[in-house]
């Protein structure tokens, strides 16, 4: 039996330290190997049964050392493709994606089959909470009914529902699912009071308690989306100062020197990740059927969309200077990953770069050490030898280490570095057209 105490109610109990986790990839995962590690028996609950059966083999449907660490040493965990283990647990946590479409109307199917299978099997007493991101008002909107048509249960008297949109950063070596400040939210102040509590016992960070589950949902989808616009703000100034001949990396880490009122971002290629490129949708949306259009928004994403072209057309340029045009040249793509090192593809700005050198007509090999999958070469050194021009995607920390001599020996004349983690001076000194995100 596990007593929590906090700063709104003492001696609160948890009589069944038993917890479903629903959806089991980069959020779910890691949340449900930590609420093992804290103690709790935990039911791991996924539609996918090739990912179930390797977790049950002890493998992992992603890369992540730690999670994989963490994997090998728990004891008090279960897999299931099926929902029936809901009906065993005290606690039901839904951590599914939750994407948006080609129109970028969000794409709410998961969420909704997370709630009707885990309400085929509520029972009186239990907590649900969602981590998916969601735009504000789905939980009270879509979720609510569908637990409540399905079970024949009333949420606030029969179960409770909460929501603590997810924090999780993969391959961030300081801030992880254990440590990370949290917010909650519920539709009544006793599950809200047991969702806190259970967060509190699992996490080393804050747990922030709000006053309505609509702005916890509102949140998530906020602090991504003042991530976007900052970097929409870099990469127009990417773009601008192309033009002008100024480095804008040089002209951020003057600016980053003051000491207040500024936040550094930099420019890049493209944006990617399941958050940051999606997010802001949910909530352009939600407000557009609710009577508001969120200009600001939807031109940041507009920017940042175009970033994958406008580096694109930074290899255009540098061939022309050594007279080549993309057509028939063969391009080497370093990296597919969202970001360095790591296997994450999701959104990465890298599938558009590549498709958009096809459509010009350009030859292009594909290498990333972590995703073979979506590699068209087994090394890099492969990747390169006859390449013209190279598109630095992503910044792994194997492409950082590459030394002009490395790209001239296979014969690279020109370099596009679309995350600026090259020496750009260096590579200029090699005789190599370096062409950085607005350097």
């Amino acid at each position: 039996m596990l007593y929590i105490t906090d700063n709104i109610m003492r001696n609160t109990t948890i009589t069944n330290k038993t917890v479903a986790v629903v959806g089991l990839g980069y959020v779910g995962l890691p949340l449900a190997l930590l609420a093992e590690r804290k103690g709790f028996f935990v039911h791991g609950i996924d539609i996918d049964t090739k990912k179930i059966e390797k977790l049950r083999g002890g493998g992992l449907p992603f890369l992540d050392h730690e999670v994989a660490r963490h994997l090998a040493k728990a004891e008090n965990i279960s897999f299931s493709a099926d929902f029936s283990p809901v009906a065993e647990s005290s606690i039901v946590i839904v951590c599914v994606p939750t994407p948006v479409r080609e129109n970028h109307i969000p794409d709410l199917t998961p969420v909704i089959g997370a709630s009707e299978g885990v309400a085929a099997h509520l029972k009186k007493g239990q907590l649900v909470i969602l981590e998916s991101t969601v735009n504000p008002g789905v939980c009270e909107s879509v979720v609510l009914p569908i637990l409540e048509k399905i079970s024949g249960l009333r949420a606030g008297i029969d179960f409770h529902l909460a929501h603590c949109p997810e924090r999780i950063n993969p391959g961030d070596k300081k801030w992880n699912v254990e440590n990370i400040n949290r917010v909650v939210g519920a539709t009544d102040a006793e599950g809200l009071q047991r969702a806190a509590s259970f967060y509190e016992s699992i996490t080393t960070g804050a747990i922030k308690r709000m006053s309505t589950i609509k702005a916890a949902e509102a949140v998530k989808v906020v602090e991504n989306s003042f991530r976007d616009i900052n970097i929409a703000f870099v990469n127009e100034l990417a773009r601008s100062f192309t033009k002008l001949g100024i480095d804008v990396v040089e002209v951020i880490d003057g600016a980053a020197t003051k000491p207040f009122a500024f936040m550094a971002h930099y420019p890049g290629c493209g944006v990617g990740g399941h958050c940051i490129p999606v997010d802001p949708y949910y909530l352009i949306e939600y407000a557009k059927k609710n009577g508001f259009e969120h200009d600001f928004l939807a031109l940041a994403r507009r920017i940042n969309n175009d970033m994958p072209h406008f580096t694109v057309e930074r290899l255009s340029d540098g061939l022309n200077e050594v007279m080549r045009s993309l057509k028939g040249t063969t391009v080497a793509v370093l990296g597919v990953s969202y970001k360095p090192d790591i296997d994450d593809c999701r959104e990465s700005p890298s599938f558009d770069i590549i498709r958009s050198l096809k459509e010009r007509g350009a030859d292009v090999r594909v290498f990333d050490p972590f995703v073979p999958a979506h590699s068209t070469h087994a090394s890099v050194e492969s990747a390169l030898d006859g390449a013209v021009a190279v598109v630095v995607a992503t910044g792994h920390s194997l492409f950082k280490e590459l030394t002009p001599n490395d790209f001239v020996k296979q014969g690279v004349k020109v370099v596009v570095d679309g995350r600026n983690c090259l020496p750009k001076e260096k590579f200029i000194e090699a005789g190599i057209i370096y062409k950085g995100i607005g350097r």
